[in-house]
């Protein structure tokens, strides 16, 4: 069974997102709900982490290092100004996608097993990164256009 290697894959990504989302909040601090709202969501993908221990603990982890090695291309380090900002909301948006799909992954194994408490975490964590791409969404809409237009 290589549910083992999802599960990795997800701890990884998780972690990455959640560690992602608190460095952009803290160098776009001037930004109070860029702040604010990615201590938040980054907050919940911890949370994730957390939610799955007993599943690691269940069916293993092969742990890869596929997301360390997108969050390290994506985020050499945050950016600076309005440009900057809307480049790092990308770069969430790029890993919080990765975290999701590899959640649809997992939940779809979660009803072969079939595993009942691995798909009711799946749909409760699913839906936490489907806000937070939602607002990730929102907000680059909200960033682009004062970002590429309006000269700073």
């Amino acid at each position: 069974m290589h549910l083992s290697t999802y599960l990795g894959l997800l701890h990884s990504a998780e972690n990455s997102l959640a560690e992602a989302f608190g460095q952009v909040g803290r160098h776009h601090a001037d930004e109070p709900d860029v702040e604010h709202l990615c201590q938040t969501l980054g907050e919940k993908a911890a949370g994730h982490v957390e939610s799955l221990g007993p599943f690691l603990a269940r069916y293993g982890e092969h742990r890869e290092d596929e997301p360390d090695r997108l969050r390290a291309a994506e985020f050499s380090g945050t950016r600076s100004g309005g440009v900057g900002l809307l480049r790092d909301l990308q770069d969430l948006y790029a890993l919080a996608s990765f975290v999701d799909v590899t959640w649809t992954v997992v939940g779809q194994a979660a009803q072969g097993v079939p595993d009942a408490d691995l798909l009711k975490t799946v749909q409760n964590c699913q839906t936490d990164t489907r806000t937070q791409l939602s607002w990730l969404q929102t907000r680059i809409k909200q960033a682009a256009p004062q970002a590429l237009i309006v000269a700073k």
